[in-house]
């Protein structure tokens, strides 16, 4: 019979820093989701502030929601400037797509 084996407490501190990182993206949402629905419903042209709350946004874009919330807004930026919007997509795909080791970024057509 096998010895039941101790918690490995640097395993279970990662374990709640995980799920730590996870509740601050989830109040991060809550916080920024009506922002980024004022920006748009507002039909608001400030490039300025828009680039600072896809900035405040990008770090928590490992959740979905959070990720949903970051692409209509580039979305928005689109139609304001493309070239900023294309550099924002790049600032994802550099931080978070494993498989974007391209050296050419996204561009416009």
């Amino acid at each position: 019979m096998k010895a039941q084996e101790e918690p490995n407490p640097d395993f279970e501190n990662l374990y709640k820093l995980v799920l730590y990182r996870e509740e601050l993206a989830k109040q991060a949402v809550a916080l920024h989701q009506p922002e980024v629905q004022r920006l748009i419903q507002s039909n608001c042209r400030d490039e300025n502030e828009i680039e600072r709350m896809l900035d405040y946004m990008l770090d928590f874009c490992f959740n979905n929601d959070m990720l949903q919330l970051y692409r209509k807004l580039c979305r928005h930026l689109y139609f304001i400037n493309p070239y900023a919007a294309v550099d924002y997509v790049n600032f994802y795909r550099e931080m978070y797509d494993e498989s974007y080791a391209s050296p050419e970024p996204a561009k416009l057509n």
